[in-house]
């Protein structure tokens, strides 16, 4: 059994070096996902061509996290490759084993890394079925031995199963947990060993169902794929399944859902035992998915899956459901470290330059070109550099006290297309006890000015629903940088109103 508590003390958790021994596509994605973390990648794979490949597999998937929104210090070229196990082992802070899903292999690479390794850094391997308990068996510190089973791409989804052996001590899980939410990611503890451990058993139950389906006519590989896409896949991303069969139960909820539809499971909707994997049924699923993909190579559908997964996870974001918490999360943290901290007697930008990004691929339109409600986007992010720098963060606004917009203007002059790089300029024009009156310019890497907007801000109580005084930190705060900014003079957009100069 693996125990969720524990207390990581005895192991690294720190991380700033990650061991990955095995480049596949799982390797791969945990180099990406730790480059876009900030930390550094050591990596080994005795199959030829593996560094170039695993190079050119950064270069190829780095624009998807950087939409995602990198951390501090993240950077594509901070990957080294070495020529042994025991060279990663040297180096690293954490060792992730992502070698082929051959139990004997698994071991032999486990042995070796233990061999080599500090006692106290974790050994994780990404097995997506194979019992811990095997793998560990003869290993000298088989206590910080564990599985960490993580899913496809995994620079992107955040989900991670740890799965301890009999000899794991809770501890080393304990940790573990810690490691993979520093890496933005949603560890989840496997109570139980068992093969295939949770979400795979769920998947596999499908997949043996579809095979059945497809074996026996009853529908193709593009119908199936429908039955889930405009259905199911829906509900499940914010609330899987036990929660929507809840759901269906009305107001009787669970109770009267076991109750009503409880009878069903009797009937013979299922066949859980796969079919054999024949000629005709592999050739059916082969010319299926050939007719679904319509030429487009797997690279191609690769990036299609990226962008649309960056999209439903961002459109959780505001329901606080599933992977959108874990894009809040990442996002704090990462601003959290960013951020740029007003102190007294320290000169202040005139203007301030405190945030930069890059216009990620969901921000733009059918032209290529940023969406207007993307630079209000993007112009958000500038007001919230604005707030950290005067220590308006998630503590201030946890303790009930937040700043509104109550009028926006926003001066469009030229495009901004997709990936292109930004920096925002901030002047503070006015603040009073409760207002803030601020005015944001937003450039490209060349200086030229893109768009600009001119904002009025009230500070609340958001408990309450009314306006009151900023506190005192914030507010003598916002007087100095205003000071700073007088000199600045106001800029020609300020005030300004549209119109026709009278013409019909």
């Amino acid at each position: 059994m693996t125990e969720p508590g524990g207390s990581p003390g005895q192991f690294v958790t720190e991380v700033g070096v990650v061991g990955l021994v095995g480049t596949g596509v799982i390797g791969k994605g945990w180099a990406v996902r730790a480059l876009s973390r900030g930390w550094e990648v050591v990596a080994t794979d005795p199959a030829p061509g593996a560094a170039e490949s695993l190079a050119a597999f950064v270069e190829r998937t780095w624009a998807a996290v950087t939409a995602l929104g990198l951390y501090p210090g993240a950077r594509p070229d901070r990957v080294r490759f070495a020529e042994s196990i025991e060279e990663v082992a040297a180096r690293a802070d954490l060792v992730v084993e992502s070698v082929p899903e051959r139990e004997e292999l698994k071991k032999e690479v486990a042995g070796r890394i233990d061999r080599a390794l500090a006692a106290d850094v974790l050994i994780c391997s990404s097995s997506s079925g194979l019992l811990p308990s095997r793998l560990q068996a003869g290993l000298r510190h088989p206590e910080r031995y564990l599985v960490a089973h993580p899913f496809n791409p995994v620079y992107l989804l955040p989900l991670v199963e740890l799965c301890g052996g009999r000899l794991t001590s809770p501890a080393a899980v304990a940790a573990a947990k810690a490691v993979y939410e520093e890496l933005g990611m949603h560890p989840l503890v496997v109570r139980n060993e068992i093969e295939g451990y949770l979400s795979d058993r769920l998947q596999e139950a499908m997949w043996r169902e579809a095979l059945w389906m497809v074996n026996d006519g009853v529908a193709t590989t593009d119908e199936l794929d429908q039955a889930i896409i405009y259905g199911p896949g829906l509900r499940w991303a914010g609330m899987g399944t036990m929660l929507t069969f809840h759901l269906a139960g009305g107001n009787g909820g669970m109770r009267h859902m076991l109750g009503h539809f409880g009878p069903a499971l009797e009937l013979p909707w299922t066949k859980l035992k796969a079919p054999p994997l024949t000629d005709r049924l592999s050739a059916s699923l082969i010319s299926g998915i050939d007719e679904q993909a319509a030429g487009r190579s797997v690279a191609e559908l690769e990036q299609i899956r990226d962008r649309f997964l960056i999209s439903v996870m961002r459109s959780l974001r505001p329901h606080n459901l599933g992977a959108g918490r874990m894009v809040a999360d990442r996002e704090a943290v990462r601003l959290q470290a960013a951020a740029r901290r007003w102190r007294p007697g320290v000169e202040v930008g005139a203007p301030l330059e405190l945030y930069r990004t890059q216009v990620e691929p969901d921000w733009v339109d059918y032209n290529g070109h940023m969406t207007e409600s993307a630079y209000l986007t993007a112009f958000g992010w500038a007001s919230d550099a604005l707030f950290r720098f005067v220590g308006i963060d998630e503590e201030y606004r946890a303790g009930g006290h937040s700043f509104y917009t109550v009028e926006s203007h926003i001066h469009y002059r030229r495009e901004a297309s997709v990936q292109q790089e930004l920096f925002f300029t901030t002047q503070v024009l006015g603040v009073d006890y409760r207002r803030l009156h601020i005015f944001h310019a937003m450039h490209d890497r060349d200086g030229r000015r893109l768009s600009s907007t001119e904002q009025m801000l009230l500070h609340v109580d958001t408990r309450a629903g009314r306006a009151v005084p900023i506190l005192p930190r914030p507010a003598r705060a916002l007087a100095v940088v205003e000071q700073a900014h007088r000199n600045l003079g106001v800029p020609p957009e300020v005030g300004s109103q549209m119109s026709l100069d009278g013409r019909g």
